[in-house]
């Protein structure tokens, strides 16, 4: 008589389904948790920001401004997330975007219209980023350090090139961008790229080998090369991807503004970081989430806006900021240390 194997059980007797890993579904269920968490936290904005200044906050016309301020930073910190989920960080981001901007607005670069101003922008923000990326992945820089050195470089350059004037935009195609006239259904150009950007992004860290990869090094950077991934590659891949999200966000701010400065992007950097990390991504890399850095700029976004129609002073949103980021630094550790 064949004697047939009887199946694998559980502590409490049970078969377990075929489904998903234990462990991935304790991941997804923390993600889920986290999500619902930082929308509590822009419901209750939303609420205080209502109930304070109902009729200022609670405006069209302000809803669409928080959504296109939120907008330019947005578009930095999908680059920024990709680069601390692979455990590097990127100082330089507000110092590239406002290189780029002053570098797509100067006269010579405006002659050619909306598309050497695009092309501009863009270019000098993945330059950037190459440079960065070569000296990290190949130079063995230290990322802090790299991208330290190309923060006081680009916003040096930056105020070489204008001579600390502002640049004023004058070709029509790109001002008429920021005119209400452009809206699309009451939705703010920038706002639309932001979502195209973001929806990107999320398929990109999510659905594809490159996302999977990225995940890979910043969890064990010696396991991902052990494992076939070519580490100093995808980092130079990844400062890349950073730097081509500076270049469309100074483009979208020289969109928002009409000008080129290079104040542009002042504090950029920690603005990104901190979205990223209250949206979930880890510090030490090896997990990211495009959704809750994007949630996370929403909340900054939202606070600046209070703050500002309640005529609160700007140190006071600072101490919040801040207040934010070491609470979820500690949520980020507890969490960590219970897995």
């Amino acid at each position: 008589m064949t004697q047939h194997a009887s199946p694998p059980r559980d502590s409490t007797g049970k078969v377990p389904s075929a489904g998903a890993p234990p462990a991935w579904r304790g991941l997804m269920a923390r993600a889920d948790v986290r999500t619902l968490s930082l929308l509590g936290v822009l419901a209750v904005l939303i609420v205080i920001g209502g109930i304070t200044k109902p009729d200022e906050f609670l405006d069209t016309r302000n809803l669409q401004l928080v959504l296109t301020q939120a907008s330019v930073i947005g578009v930095v910190t999908v680059g920024m997330t990709f680069v601390i989920t692979s455990g590097g960080i990127d100082l330089s981001v507000g110092a590239i975007v406002a290189l780029a901007s002053v570098w797509a607005t100067t006269v010579a670069t405006q002659e050619y219209g909306f598309g050497g101003i695009l092309f501009t922008a863009v270019i000098v923000g993945v330059g950037c980023g190459l440079v960065n990326g070569m000296l990290i992945a190949y130079g063995a820089m230290v990322p802090f350090i790299a991208t330290l050195a190309m923060l006081a470089s680009a916003r040096g350059l930056a105020l070489q090139i204008t001579d600390g004037k502002t640049q004023i935009v004058t070709v029509p195609s790109v001002l008429d961008l920021g005119e209400r006239d452009a809206y699309v259904l009451g939705i703010p150009p920038l706002v639309m790229v932001f979502a195209v950007v973001t929806i990107i992004g999320w398929l990109i860290l999510n659905r594809t080998t490159f996302g999977r990869r990225t995940v890979a090094v910043g969890g064990n950077a010696e396991a991902a090369r052990l494992a076939g991934i070519d580490v100093r590659r995808q980092r130079l891949y990844l400062y890349l991807l950073s730097g081509l999200c500076c270049g469309i966000a100074a483009f979208l701010l020289i969109i928002l503004s009409g000008s080129g400065q290079n104040t542009n992007g002042n504090l950029y950097e920690l603005d990104a970081i901190a979205a990223a990390i209250i949206g979930g991504t880890l510090l030490s890399g090896g997990r990211g989430t495009i959704t809750g850095s994007v949630l996370g700029v929403l909340i900054f976004t939202t606070i600046t806006n209070i703050f500002a129609l309640n005529n609160l002073q700007s140190d006071v949103q600072q101490i919040a900021k801040g207040a934010i980021i070491v609470a979820a630094v500690l949520v980020q550790r507890r969490t960590a240390s219970t897995t």
